[in-house]
């Protein structure tokens, strides 16, 4: 995927989970965050980040952060980007092959899983989260408990014994990393939930991305560890 209008900017502070303060060529602006989640060790002062200048002059904030440097890696942290680069993945046939049709947001049971696809001989049912935590080159999920991720989990299991194929995908949203492994320290309900899933024939899929400041593209299947 490919973000227009891409400015460099300066973290300063955030002070909710919807907006931050960032210098943009010189000037305090309020932009939009992209992430609700925590990301404290994301947005930390004098950061360099990426913002996305918005095309609509009605808006509130003209800017849209996308991306942040940690030391010298660059991590995306728009909350929307996984599922369009996950989108763009299927498409280009690198997950599955010979898919018939590809639907995002599809209600099964109690939830709204990311995508249904179907091949002549399968229907996948696939769920995805993205993934921005990182220390020391190993990267996990969730950064704050998350009961939506379990009770999605939970739906999988039971459309894998009704003949789905199913899948959780980390989307990683940077490179050059470890593994990935569940955040059992935030929330070890997750990694329970995970560790059944995969019991279940629920294929964990995890994917790292090729970041740029105005692009990111999935890249490559890495190890986990659960």
């Amino acid at each position: 995927m490919i973000y227009d209008n891409i400015v460099k900017g300066k973290f300063i502070s955030r002070p909710n989970r919807f907006i931050a303060n960032v210098e943009i060529m010189g000037k305090k602006e309020v932009v939009h965050v992209k992430n609700t989640g925590r990301c404290r060790e994301l947005l930390t002062e004098g950061a360099t980040v990426f913002c996305e200048k918005s095309n609509n002059p009605n808006r509130k904030t003209k800017y849209d952060l996308i991306s942040v440097y940690k030391g010298k890696r660059l991590i995306n942290m728009d909350s929307q980007a996984p599922n369009k680069v996950f989108y763009e993945y299927l498409q280009w046939g690198k997950c599955y092959k010979d898919l018939t049709y590809i639907k995002g947001e599809y209600t099964y049971g109690d939830s709204r899983i990311d995508f249904y696809c179907e091949s002549e001989k399968e229907k996948f049912l696939i769920e995805v989260k993205g993934v921005t935590l990182e220390n020391e080159g190993v990267v996990m999920f969730p950064d704050a408990p998350t009961i939506r991720g379990i009770k999605h989990i939970d739906e999988l299991i039971k459309a894998k014994e009704k003949g789905y194929r199913t899948a959780v995908a980390f989307v990683i949203q940077m490179d050059n990393i470890k593994y990935f492994t569940p955040n059992k320290a935030t929330h070890k309900d997750f990694a329970d939930a995970l560790k059944r899933a995969e019991k279940a024939g629920v294929e964990i899929l995890c994917l790292d991305c090729i970041v740029t400041e105005n692009t990111l593209k999935i890249d490559k299947k890495v190890e986990y560890i659960l």
